[in-house]
């Protein structure tokens, strides 16, 4: 069965342009609706519409001691409930320069975070365990599923990469790590990009005009 059943629109609250370019194509790219604020002040509007399954901030755009951050907070550490309407879930985003004071709070408060730069298949883990929270989505999407390792060796991983992002003075501060940063193995890796170029022909196999499969 498909793995979204609900529509999924995710508010991408940050004044980075890299990022939000980064993040438009990335989650759009899962056929999800993608809005980007820029100001801090227009972000509450955009919460109280209702209309957003997952927001994901720059920790740099609401500070931690201002309104914006304590709404998001609360929405974060609300326990999810299925079936009771819309409930969005909350991805904070730490820049490597708020690192070193932002990272310790969140930790503290138990608020879901990614370090930037932070690798792709990380970040998309983390978006699709939120959106699974709140059943947005049934099940991990594509990209996620396809990693073969076991959920406790992704966390043993996940942890070793964000100790190093926060260990680390002279990281880029692009928003994906390189290649080199993940600690995958090769063959890992090879599986992932075998099993996307598969996906890839499979879509261009697919029958044209309007025949619906049968035969």
């Amino acid at each position: 069965m498909a793995t979204a059943v609900k529509k999924v629109g995710i508010l991408v609250i940050d004044d980075d342009r890299g990022s939000q370019s980064a993040l438009r194509e990335l989650l759009g790219s899962e056929g999800w609706r993608v809005g980007i604020v820029t100001m801090a002040s227009h972000a509450l509007p955009e919460l109280a519409t209702g209309d957003w399954s997952l927001v994901i901030i720059n920790v740099a755009m609401c500070g931690l001691d201002g309104p914006l951050y304590t709404i998001l907070k609360e929405l974060a550490q609300a326990q999810p409930v299925e079936g009771a309407g819309k409930r969005a879930r909350v991805l904070f985003i730490v820049p490597e320069k708020s690192g070193a004071t932002a990272q310790p709070v969140l930790e503290r408060e138990k608020l879901p975070y990614a370090l930037k730069p932070f690798h792709l298949h990380d970040f998309l883990e983390k978006v699709s365990d939120l959106l699974m929270e709140t059943s947005t989505i049934a099940d991990p999407i594509r990209r996620v599923k396809q990693f073969g390792a076991a959920p406790s060796a992704r966390n043993e991983l996940r942890a070793q990469r964000e100790h190093m992002g926060a260990q680390s003075g002279a990281r880029k501060t692009s928003m994906f790590a390189s290649r080199t940063d993940y600690q995958m193995t090769e063959e890992e890796i090879a599986d992932y990009e075998r099993q996307e170029k598969e996906e890839e022909n499979r879509k261009k196999k697919k029958p044209q005009g309007g025949d619906s499969g049968l035969g």
